[in-house]
């Protein structure tokens, strides 16, 4: 199965104050054509969709403006004799700012993290002051990065960066396949269960991930169709 698109949703809600945010979205729309945009939520949610490295390219942009709008409002504080309205202020701005920058996350095809869990570990691997959290589904994953103590956001970037183009690679090499179980009972998924641990000694690059209601199978093509041929002998 090719994954060619991810849908991510933006929330533009810390850009309220200083944007109208039809405007902002037109914007974005014209900066971005390669993705598409769905309807602006009253909450200021915003659904977009299209691949990886032009989600990521307008992520990078929304926090050029974040971090550009924190640096701006911390300015005009400075220069405020209004010790009442700076200290209404300050608390905003650094609120805005953290939101922004310290907690982030990528959307990957399910199949894919698995894969990348257990070939490719190192690329989970953050340090000290870091957090890393998996929303896992049958289709997608979330990962989210967050700092937890004095991690710098370029950290968390580079950890995000390093995950995508892992991410990327493996969608443009690796192929899916999935054996629905006929029966659904517990004696077929033994067989098949079976049937994979006698041929992954021969097919190491080739991961099997049990479902519910199928077995999805996931490695390099070429390996992929020969392995699901004869598992389902």
């Amino acid at each position: 199965q090719a994954f060619c698109s991810v849908t991510s949703t933006l929330s533009l809600a810390v850009f309220k104050e200083q944007f109208v945010l039809e405007d902002l979205v037109a914007e974005l729309k014209k900066q971005s054509p390669a993705l598409s945009f769905g309807a602006l939520q009253p909450d200021g949610h915003l659904a977009v969709q299209g691949s990886f490295p032009a989600i990521r390219d307008l992520r990078d942009l929304l926090l050029l403006k974040a971090t550009s709008l924190s640096e701006k409002e911390q300015r005009k504080d400075s220069k405020s004799h209004q010790k009442l309205r700076r200290r209404l202020q300050e608390p905003r701005s650094t609120t805005e700012s953290k939101n922004s920058v310290e907690k982030q996350e990528v959307i990957l095809d399910t199949d894919v993290y698995h894969y990348m869990r257990h070939h490719f570990p190192e690329v989970f691997q953050v340090m000290s002051g870091v957090v890393l959290s998996v929303v896992t589904g049958d289709d997608v994953t979330t990962v989210r990065v967050q700092a937890a103590g004095r991690a710098h956001t370029a950290h968390l970037l580079n950890v995000l960066r390093r995950i995508e183009d892992q991410s990327l690679k493996l969608h443009e090499t690796l192929r899916k396949e999935r054996i629905y179980y006929r029966e659904q009972s517990r004696e077929e998924r033994q067989r098949y269960r079976q049937a994979c641990e006698r041929l992954k000694p021969f097919y190491p690059r080739v991961l099997v991930i049990p479902y519910d209601t199928h077995l999805g199978i996931i490695g390099y093509p070429h390996e992929v169709f020969e392995f699901a041929k004869k598992v389902s002998r």
